[in-house]
């Protein structure tokens, strides 16, 4: 597992940024496949979900994730759900100490926050339609609503695709040039006509950044380019793989 220094300094707070490696899970999905969704063996990943809720300091119960959307909703979580219970929504906040709130991804920025003095955490999963549409900003201020304050705020920016492995086409540019026309020096040419290389991970840290958090860390992984340490969904569509795998990144309060 990978973890984030501007985290890491912060009193009372577990959390990481988990890799494909130390699971048992096989072939495709070898090893730490953390994907509910994925069509691995539940008894794999329920598994890897305990491996991964020790490292957190919590029961795999209390390692809870939400049925993402690629929305800006974002839930309060007061206690743990299980499986079917999952709440839509494609960001997680809390301040109930022994609770680790996660997200999964496959390429899409993972964002972890914490203001640790009011003990208030936060998860939210930014794909390019999330950060466009305000998941990051509808974390923070959920946050804020339980009483966290945007000045004490560190956030954290895990493993994504790279924008050198990150080709899109021309709508997706369109969108974004419709939203504001500076987003243009997140986009390069691509190789082939009608197409643009789009910098998600610069984009998420210019938002967080525009936001006014204290501290905004980006770890600088590519999840595409090193598949032995990560999945990677366009990856696996390039192999034509028949299923895609997740990676889990999650963050709570320590108990006591």
């Amino acid at each position: 597992m990978l973890k984030a220094r501007a985290l890491s300094d912060l009193p009372g707070i577990h959390h990481a940024f988990f890799t494909r490696e130390g699971g048992v899970s096989n072939g495709l999905y070898a090893s730490l496949n953390g994907g509910v969704g994925s069509d691995d063996r539940p008894v794999n990943v329920a598994e890897n979900r305990a491996r991964m809720a020790a490292a957190l300091s919590v029961v795999p119960e209390r390692l809870i994730t939400a049925y993402q959307i690629h929305s800006p909703e974002v839930v309060v979580a007061e206690m743990p759900w299980s499986e079917s219970e999952r709440p839509r929504a494609d960001g997680i906040v809390t301040r109930v100490a022994g609770l680790a709130i996660g997200i999964s991804t496959a390429d899409c920025g993972p964002v972890l926050f914490a203001d640790s003095e009011a003990r208030i955490i936060g998860a939210a999963h930014a794909g390019w339609r999330g950060a466009l549409t305000g998941v990051l900003e509808a974390t923070l201020a959920a946050m804020e609503k339980l009483g966290a304050k945007r000045a004490r705020i560190v956030a954290a920016l895990g493993p994504t695709i790279s924008q050198p492995n990150y080709e899109v086409g021309s709508d997706l540019v369109d969108r974004f040039l419709a939203a504001d026309r500076d987003n243009m020096h997140f986009f390069a040419p691509a190789d082939r006509a009608g197409h643009a290389q789009f910098n998600l991970p610069g984009y998420i840290a210019t938002r967080l950044k525009r936001a006014d958090v204290s501290e905004v860390e980006d770890l600088g992984y590519c999840t595409y380019a090193d598949p032995a340490r990560f999945f990677s969904y366009r990856r696996a569509t390039h192999r034509a793989e028949p299923d895609y795998v997740r990676h889990v990144n999650a963050i709570a309060l320590a108990a006591g």
